[in-house]
């Protein structure tokens, strides 16, 4: 009986720890906020955001589907990049698209792919600052089969992307 109470008590004590982790990154609370208790523009940056990772990383793991949130929300802080999520990932520069799927005829959508895509983005929209950045930073990045020669310095590799900061 006792055997039992302790495996018990140990097993309790693992889930305890688990919900801990998944909930609090720097030592905040994680916010847990369902879609539906958006405003309108909320869920159009959140839409833009899961659209951008879906195209850019939806295959990946959630380590790389962060970090293309990541670089997203990194670049909306930044003063030289637009101000808000959507123009983030239409913007175009001298008339190339940042993020190339943008300008590049899109297929339909796998809808389970997609669901697990808005829900990374729903927790980077409402966690971005109190979540450990992933790429360090990060404001570029390329797929590992590319060679664009960027002077920037390299900060990690997650999945198939290489990322970058100035």
């Amino acid at each position: 009986m006792q055997l039992i109470r302790v495996t018990l008590i140990s097993i309790a004590v693992m889930i305890a720890v688990t919900a801990a982790v998944t909930f609090y990154d720097k030592g905040y609370t994680i916010l847990d906020i369902k879609y539906g208790q958006l405003t309108s523009d909320a869920k159009k940056q959140v839409d833009c955001l899961a659209e951008n990772i879906y195209y850019e990383a939806g295959h990946e793991s959630r380590d790389g589907q962060i970090a293309v949130a990541m670089v997203t929300m990194n670049r909306v802080n930044d003063p030289r990049f637009p101000k808000d999520i959507c123009s983030v990932v239409k913007q175009k520069t001298q008339g190339t698209c940042q993020f190339t799927w943008f300008c590049e005829q899109r297929k339909s959508i796998n809808s389970e792919i997609y669901r697990k895509n808005l829900e990374v983005a729903l927790h980077v929209y409402a966690n971005y600052e109190n979540l450990t950045d992933n790429t360090y930073g990060a404001k570029f990045y390329h797929a590992d089969y590319v060679n664009p020669r960027w002077k920037l310095e390299k900060t990690v590799v997650i999945g198939r992307h290489i990322f970058y900061k100035d």
